[in-house]
């Protein structure tokens, strides 16, 4: 039987009608004649780990299916259709939960209030629908396009709850344009989803944040893009990092340096993607207390920086600049616990040198870090309160910059900002 015969059988059929992906890997690793021992040397995993994937189907971890699939020659077109990725509903990816009988949307409700949630529960609940069921179209007359541009630019002005809003019609969309299956539709698709687990991640919603960005590596891949890929990559090794993680976030980012370093970084594009995957791995680097190799990463990250305008363009997917990179600088130095290092990495930083509020509130917040981290009140109450100034939701969304407004509060209450800084971020005075 020929490659095609195979995938086109009714045997197949029937595995992507049951959405089995893991009984798809089965059949492409019997055909081949190895075991499953066989599989495994070459995915880096046990025998009895390919016995559990093929067995479990969707509830397996998606990288190892995906990794397993193209190893044994499941066609990527079948894979997503296995997986529930190419109808007009898009079924969770991420590994699955048991659901109880008390898991509705009551649950969900008291759930997420009792998290102290600083979007609107509203908000947050319909995208968390819109996550498990796809919606029917919007039926917009405006472009995708722009709608996404539009998208982006709430997030870069800090706006997560205007985001959020505009989220599940936009995944509604792009799921229906994309059942065309062209290649621009599924990087449209992945953008989609990429920048939902952006929004997700600052607001420290990490669980949503990986189904999103799961989602938004599957349908990388089917783009083909490199760049579309580094950027879906990067967001799952973010959400990886969050969810202590270290090993696995790596292994995505350091495979996205190398897709990205394949196009031979020929223009400013692929040159500032190169630049934003070597700053993610200093981080995740330094998160996982690899001084050297951190330090490194984010001098190699300066050097592919070096020659990129000081402006990036309209619509780079990476909008890397120098000064970008010596913001990465300032957080590495903070998690290697080195809060000198990282105040002299952003002594010459300042607010213009940043184009959007989302990154002038985070140079504040990341300074803030490294003068809490000095155990210097005053100046973090200063760098915080600047923040909040230029972007509010930079101090009222994530957990981490919450956690040190609530410390001063309790700690340093007389301190000068500290009060305006605890309304700023709506806490009780």
């Amino acid at each position: 039987m020929s490659a095609h015969q195979l995938w086109t059988s009714g045997t197949v059929r029937a595995l992507v009608a049951k959405l089995d992906p893991g009984g798809l890997v089965r059949v492409g690793r019997q055909r081949r004649g190895w075991r499953q021992g066989d599989l495994g040397a070459r995915i880096g995993c046990s025998a009895s780990t390919v016995s559990r994937l093929e067995q479990r189907g969707r509830r397996a971890d998606l990288e190892l299916i995906r990794r397993a699939a193209r190893e044994v020659g499941v066609p990527t077109h079948v894979l997503a259709a296995s997986l529930g990725l190419t109808g007009a509903q898009a079924t969770i990816v991420a590994p699955e939960r048991p659901r109880c009988a008390e898991e509705d949307p009551m649950r969900r409700r008291t759930l997420l209030a009792a998290a102290g949630l600083a979007a609107p529960f509203s908000l947050l609940a319909s995208l968390d629908e819109a996550l498990a069921i796809t919606p029917d179209p919007t039926g917009s007359p405006v472009p995708f396009d722009s709608r996404l541009a539009a998208a982006r630019s709430h997030y870069d002005a800090g706006q997560n709850s205007m985001l959020l809003k505009v989220l599940p019609g936009l995944l509604a969309d792009a799921h229906a344009a994309a059942i065309d299956r062209t290649e621009m539709s599924f990087a449209r698709l992945s953008a989609t989803y990429s920048l939902a687990a952006q929004g997700l991640i600052k607001i420290g919603r990490y669980g949503q944040a990986r189904l999103t960005a799961d989602r938004a590596t599957v349908y990388a891949e089917l783009s083909g893009s490199p760049l579309v890929s580094a950027a879906a990559a990067r967001e799952l090794s973010i959400v990886l990092r969050h969810q202590d993680q270290p090993a696995a976030a790596q292994r995505h980012i350091l495979a996205a340096v190398a897709r990205v370093e394949a196009t031979g970084l020929r223009n400013d594009a692929q040159a500032s993607a190169y630049a934003q995957m070597l700053c993610t791995t200093a981080y995740t680097e330094a998160r996982a207390g690899d001084r050297d190799q951190a330090l490194a990463m984010i001098r190699v990250a300066a050097q592919a920086a070096r020659d990129l305008p000081y402006e990036a363009p309209e619509g780079r997917l990476f909008p890397v600049t120098p000064a970008a990179v010596d913001l990465y600088a300032v957080s590495v130095n903070w998690a290697l616990g080195d809060a000198g290092a990282a105040l002299e990495a952003g002594r010459r930083l300042h607010a213009s040198q940043f184009k959007t509020a989302e990154r002038k509130g985070r140079m504040h917040t990341d300074l803030g870090r490294a003068w809490w981290q000095w155990g210097k009140p005053e100046q973090t109450a200063a760098e915080l309160l600047a923040a909040a100034r230029v972007s509010p939701s930079e101090v009222r969304d994530p957990p981490a910059i919450r956690s040190i407004v609530s410390e001063l509060r309790s700690g340093h209450g007389n301190v000068v900002g500290v009060r305006q800084l605890v309304a700023a971020a709506g806490m009780t005075a």
